[in-house]
């Protein structure tokens, strides 16, 4: 039987080292928090896009304002 690791498989947001996803979310190597490195899938129907729109334009208006 094979495991999927990549549902485990998580990225740190400071020191960009991958790791398995721990209870805490800490990075082994720097303490960081571990994020999902991968962009949720696409659907037509995406009941959550206006939240997410609304969440990275807050995100550009923070770094490039």
């Amino acid at each position: 039987m094979m495991l999927k690791m990549t549902k485990y498989l998580q990225k740190c947001k400071e020191c960009n080292r991958y790791g398995l996803q721990n209870p805490e979310s800490k990075c082994r190597y720097c303490g960081g928090q571990l994020i999902n490195p991968k962009p949720p899938k696409f659907s037509l129907t995406d009941k959550y896009a206006k939240y997410r729109l609304k969440y990275f334009k807050e995100e550009f208006d923070k770094k490039f304002k």
